[in-house]
């Protein structure tokens, strides 16, 4: 079986749609995890993946009766392009089934490349089924994602040129894990030339069917498969490609959503492209592995499957990166409703980053605070922060790694506040750096009530926030003299529409 499969990637048909990869060291990441990291760049693809390889080689090898009668995939995107794509350059007609929740840039490249699409089912399997059905019907050839000799005989093209463009044997090979195509071609032709050198699958912890394939000693069908990872979206690992890595794969481990959107920074801090998240799964799992492996100095190749990003999901991404590689804390601290304890709790951050402060007066006795700070030692110095506010005596929970904190109720702290008088309603701007969140406090919050904070980092060189301040008329000029003084750019903001529907402001 080896020697067939060996011969199959060997004559593979691609280089009419596809190119050959650079494989280029990832500098910043090396020097981050002390191992020379390589990304072999299938991101680069005309079709912005790896795709293409096994579907020009399937559409390729078929007759040319088959050719005329048409092709049709399902795919939740990069399939898509990649069929598209080689069906337009062999010259026949290619029907797309997608599901109805595929980023909208992967729909609109379908179309773009000439392939009729269907919208069918929430996820990949859905798809699957009604491709599955139409190409009965309509007597068209299904073109399989992953599950078919020469789909995986493309995708192990890549093998060949990572043996070629590496000056020794790569200790381990990362590739991410769908439904198993890519690295079945990956696995197979490595351990033939290089048998020594490990081949690690990498997986979302909420799409793990290849290793629960692996598990239970054959395919399974998991109930539920996340989408944040579309492109890994599988919920069964296809039998062939099953076969092979259980064969020639030496393990699969799997990554977190956080991680993932970690991995997608770091491969833009190294090549200023934007992965998918499918496609930093290999670096997600890189980084697990060495540390869970304590490597050093090893050469270490990751494959960057692709780059099929909706630009929306950005600000997911990045906010979601620095919890993902532990750079960012987050922290939900109580503090007694009294003129200066916002300050005390504040003197306890010290001049640490803030990346986010919300913060609504609701109880006359107790503050509850949602707090973001910038990490420089990880876990580590999370721990110390959270045990400094629990030694001042302020109840504090770590919030970190609670997905529904971050996901939503740090978009949902605050609210309307009827009960709160002569309140003030104040935007500001001030400058990004670290202990200026501090000095405005400090400014500000010792003289007069703070009632409402909300602070996030936006990577801006200026810092915006709006705050509650609870200001007697009689003290007005005071406060406004205040300000002047302060220096910060501000606008008050207490008549504005949206403070006066949500936030309890007065229209003047």
């Amino acid at each position: 079986m080896l020697d067939r499969y060996i011969t199959k990637i060997l004559t593979a048909k691609v280089y009419p749609v596809a190119k050959e990869s650079a494989l280029e060291l990832a500098g910043k990441l090396s020097a981050r995890v002390d191992n020379r990291v390589w990304l072999k760049r299938e991101d680069s693809q005309p079709v912005f993946s790896f795709k293409l390889r096994g579907a020009y080689n399937k559409i390729w090898h078929l007759s040319a009766d088959e050719r005329a009668r048409g092709v049709i995939c399902a795919s939740a995107g990069n399939h898509a392009q990649g069929v598209a794509l080689s069906a337009a350059k062999l010259g026949c007609q290619a029907t797309i089934v997608m599901p109805i929740t595929t980023p909208g840039i992967k729909v609109e490249a379908v179309r773009e490349l000439g392939g009729e699409v269907i919208l069918q089912g929430v996820n990949y399997d859905a798809a699957s089924a009604h491709a599955s059905a139409l190409a009965r019907e309509s007597g068209k050839t299904l073109v399989p994602a992953f599950d078919d000799e020469d789909v995986i005989a493309g995708q192990g093209t890549i093998a060949v040129e990572i043996a070629r463009q590496c000056e020794q044997a790569p200790d381990a090979i990362f590739v991410p894990v769908g439904g198993g195509g890519l690295i079945a071609g990956i696995a197979v032709y490595m351990k033939h030339l290089h048998p020594g050198t490990k081949i690690i699958g990498v997986e979302p912890t909420e799409s793990a069917s290849m290793h629960a394939a692996l598990a239970a000693g054959a395919p399974v069908t998991l109930e539920h498969v996340g989408i944040f990872a579309d492109g890994v979206s599988v919920r069964r690992a296809g039998d062939i490609s099953f076969a092979l890595c259980k064969e020639y794969v030496d393990e699969v481990i799997l990554v977190s959503n956080d991680e993932i959107c970690a991995a997608i920074k770091d491969i833009f801090l190294d090549t200023r492209a934007i992965a998918e998240p499918a496609g930093a799964l290999a670096v997600a799992g890189l980084k697990r592995y060495v540390q869970r492996e304590g490597l050093k100095g090893t050469n270490l190749v990751a494959i960057n499957s692709g780059a099929n990003m909706n630009f929306t999901r950005l600000v997911h991404v990045a906010e979601r990166a620095n919890v993902g590689e532990q750079s960012e804390a987050i922290f939900s601290v109580q503090i007694p409703e009294q003129k200066g304890a916002f300050l005390r709790f504040c003197k306890i951050l010290g001049a640490r980053a803030v990346t986010e402060f919300n913060y609504r007066l609701s109880d006359p006795k107790m503050a509850r605070i949602f707090v973001g700070v910038a990490l420089q030692e990880g876990q580590a110095e999370r721990e110390r922060m959270r045990q400094a506010w629990q030694d001042s005596g302020y109840p504090v929970d770590d919030l970190s790694e609670n997905d529904l904190a971050m996901t939503h109720i740090r978009h949902m702290v605050g609210g309307f506040n009827a009960s709160i008088a002569n309140e003030r309603l104040l935007r500001f701007e001030f400058p990004e750096r670290p202990g200026a969140l501090l000095s405005f406090l400090e400014s500000v919050g010792s003289l007069w009530n703070i009632s409402l904070f909300h602070y996030r980092n936006h990577g801006s060189d200026y810092g915006r926030v709006l705050v509650g301040v609870q200001v007697p008329d009689a003290d007005l000029p005071d406060f406004d003299e205040h300000l002047r003084k302060l220096g910060y750019a501000h606008w008050d903001e207490t008549a504005n529409l949206a403070c006066v529907r949500f936030l309890g402001g007065q229209p003047r």
